[in-house]
């Protein structure tokens, strides 16, 4: 089967050996394996998932009805806060230790009763590691970048590259990473 994708990444798949297929199958299958396992879990709790997708176990235990993710994502946190609806996406990447908050409480009530914002993160957005989104963070636009240590105060604009804290635009971003097959970055995809 040809693949109409022209990457680089595609031609080195197409282009190996018989054998080293074979040897690629080998190593990847297990964790292939491990990410379907996560996926069919996050279904079953209620979670809408599309094809393509890696997330960790952990995530998959925890995940309910709030819990919506496009196609080809790939999640390396389980600290995302489900109380609240989260959609994510397609070709999004969310990298380890990434905290993503999306209930909070009323500070001006005796009370004290939870205010449920959600967020929803648009197509072909990265957030790499160690970066805090609070629940004033509402939307993450197409495109955008989050640079590593950020936290994450409000909404982020379509092609914007943020950082700091709290994370402030300081570039747009030329293009998205269309080209990438992104579950192959964790040797989650087998093609």
């Amino acid at each position: 089967m040809k693949l109409k994708n022209n990457s680089n990444y595609v031609t080195q798949v197409q282009g190996r050996s018989l054998f080293r297929y074979y040897i690629g199958l080998l190593v990847r299958w297990k964790q292939h394996f491990k990410y379907l396992k996560a996926v069919r879990i996050a279904r079953k709790n209620g979670a809408k998932i599309g094809d393509g997708v890696i997330m960790p176990l952990s995530l998959a235990r925890k995940a309910n009805s709030n819990l919506r993710i496009g196609n080809h994502v790939s999640i390396q946190t389980d600290k995302i806060d489900l109380r609240s609806p989260v959609i994510i996406g397609n070709n999004v990447i969310i990298g380890s230790q990434t905290e993503i908050i999306t209930t909070s409480h009323n500070i001006d009530s005796p009370e004290w009763e939870h205010k449920y914002y959600g967020i929803k993160i648009e197509d072909y957005v990265w957030i790499p590691t160690n970066i805090m989104i609070l629940p004033s963070c509402r939307n993450i636009g197409y495109g955008a970048v989050v640079s590593s240590g950020s936290v994450v105060v409000g909404d982020i604009d379509k092609m914007d590259v943020v950082g700091g804290n709290p994370a402030k635009p300081f570039k747009k971003r030329k293009t998205v990473h269309s080209q990438l097959v992104v579950e192959s970055l964790l040797g989650g995809g087998i093609i």
